[in-house]
């Protein structure tokens, strides 16, 4: 049995709970990007669907501008706007919109606070173990299942780098 607070009991069952009684986890990076976020699924006890309610603080940003090769995405503002930029276009966003950022679809997604007021918005994911995340801006390429990144620019062809000469 774990310590961690969390809607499953004793029987391992999953039980309803209130989202105000999952605790809010901060992050942050520099003083560019950052958000205090609740993190719905795991308390719940899933493992296959994240869900999060996510606090973006005027003036953040909320990640890296990214895709997904094999996870859908998708967001809901239940508080506030800001600016979501998803590829060469930027877009304000309210409480009520929904946006989905399908899997392989090859435009970077990332949201700003523009505004005076913090943002909360719920984001839902797959947490495929196999996904790869482009980072169109920084060039880099993210593989969860090993964990590696890797810089997009340093592309090999097929046989490159193998000896092509039979062994004797």
């Amino acid at each position: 049995m774990t310590d961690k607070p969390s809607a499953v009991n004793a029987e391992g069952i999953s039980e309803p709970f209130a989202v105000e009684s999952v605790p809010w986890q901060d992050w942050s990076e520099g003083s560019r990007y950052g958000s205090r976020f609740r993190y719905l699924s795991a308390f719940g006890g899933a493992s296959h669907v994240g869900v999060a309610m996510e606090e973006l603080a005027p003036g953040m940003e909320s990640s890296l501008n990214h895709y997904h090769m094999l996870e859908e995405e998708q967001a809901l503002i239940v508080a506030g706007e800001m600016t979501l930029k998803l590829g060469d276009k930027t877009y304000r966003v309210k409480t009520g919109d929904y946006v989905c950022f399908p899997a392989g679809q090859k435009a970077g997604h990332s949201f700003y606070n523009h505004s005076n007021e913090p943002c909360r918005f719920l984001i839902i994911g797959e947490k495929n173990p196999h996904d790869v995340i482009v980072y169109p801006e920084t060039g880099r390429v993210s593989v969860r299942l090993t964990g590696e990144g890797y810089d997009k620019s340093a592309t090999m062809e097929y046989w490159q780098g193998a000896d092509m000469e039979r062994k004797r």
